[in-house]
């Protein structure tokens, strides 16, 4: 009789250690980035009057579009590839670091959005290197995460988080991200 009260007692106190120390939601990072970087990058849609300016062009296009100005609504299935100067401020003509190559994808019918995939190309007395970058971007949204997922050079083997926010727009031919990067592995 005492065996089993006592087995019931350790059983219950092995239940109360087990509630106690599950896990509750999202784990918050425990450590700091080992490298944070700031950067501008400037896109400017090609339009069908802006060929000299233009750092992107629509690629691809719904049937029902064209590829001078983006599709209706929600610029929904324009595929856009992009080679953007990357700038240490928010100043389009401020000398560039480097480039933002790659492209985005309006990949929903019934709010804003994209899917990226780029590379930040650098070639500066500062930086050498890429660091390459893929995620959704919900543009309705202030701010937006998506993951650092690789790099060479200064920035080997990096992984991380960059935060978008839409710094400035003009319509559909400018836009403006102000790119917060927050590393987390860094060789």
């Amino acid at each position: 009789m005492a065996t089993t009260s006592m087995l019931k007692a350790i059983f219950l106190c092995l239940l109360i250690s087990a509630a106690a120390s599950a896990p509750r939601g999202r784990k918050p990072h425990s450590r700091p980035p080992c490298q944070q970087l700031v950067f501008y990058f400037h896109d400017i849609l090609y339009n069908g009057n802006n060929y000299e300016n233009a750092t992107s062009a629509i690629i691809g296009s719904p049937q029902w579009a064209n590829r001078t100005t983006v599709a209706t609504p929600y610029n929904f299935g324009d595929l856009v590839a992009f080679d953007d100067p990357i700038t240490l401020d928010n100043n389009l003509h401020s000398p560039p670091v480097g480039r933002a190559q790659g492209m985005y994808l309006y990949d929903q019918k019934s709010i804003y959005g994209a899917w990226l995939s780029f590379s930040f190309l650098f070639n500066s007395t500062d930086y050498v290197g890429t660091l390459n970058f893929a995620g959704a971007d919900p543009l309705m949204n202030k701010t937006r995460d998506i993951s650092v997922i690789g790099g060479t050079g200064d920035f080997f083997m990096a992984r991380g988080v960059a935060t978008l926010s839409t710094d400035s727009f003009e319509g559909d031919v400018y836009f403006r991200l102000r790119v917060e990067i927050n590393l987390y592995e860094c060789w």
